[in-house]
């Protein structure tokens, strides 16, 4: 059922793209895509704009409702609990990790005494006290 969903979903995808690239733009005249008077006969009496409108809402209405199905059916065709029978496609195949060693070997100890700044003022040096120099007037261009 859910590859007959898939390949009717396709199908569905594809017309609906000719279609959108089939209908004209705000801009454009009436039988620009078709060449002159040529969508009033193709499409009946009220151009293409109508056909073309009404079938590309009821597929993207097919669209979505395929895609709110299919949506549902994922989430709800594998239990929350049940995991390890979830089909995992290629990731299947990966050989599981061992399981990481127990004990006091895989985490290193912290060093007991943490090292503390020195407190003692007088051995950072001061900084250097710099004078602030003094611009010069600008120079006149006057000539």
């Amino acid at each position: 059922m859910l590859l007959f969903l898939t390949v009717i979903y396709v199908l569905v995808a594809i017309a609906m793209i000719a279609l959108i690239l089939m209908q004209r733009g705000a801009g454009a005249q009436a039988g620009s895509g078709f060449g002159g008077g040529a969508s009033a006969t193709v499409f009946g009496a009220r151009g293409a704009s109508s056909f073309l409108s009404k079938s590309t809402k009821w597929l993207a209405i097919v669209f979505f409702s395929i895609s709110m199905y299919m949506a549902w059916h994922a989430t709800n065709s594998t239990g929350a609990g049940n995991a390890a029978s979830a089909d995992l496609g290629v990731m299947s195949q990966v050989p599981v990790a061992p399981p990481a060693p127990q004990g006091d070997a895989a985490v290193p100890a912290a060093p007991a005494a943490v090292p503390q700044a020195p407190a003692d003022d007088s051995s950072v040096p001061a900084a250097p006290a710099t004078e602030t120099p003094q611009s010069a007037p600008p120079e006149s261009t006057d000539e």
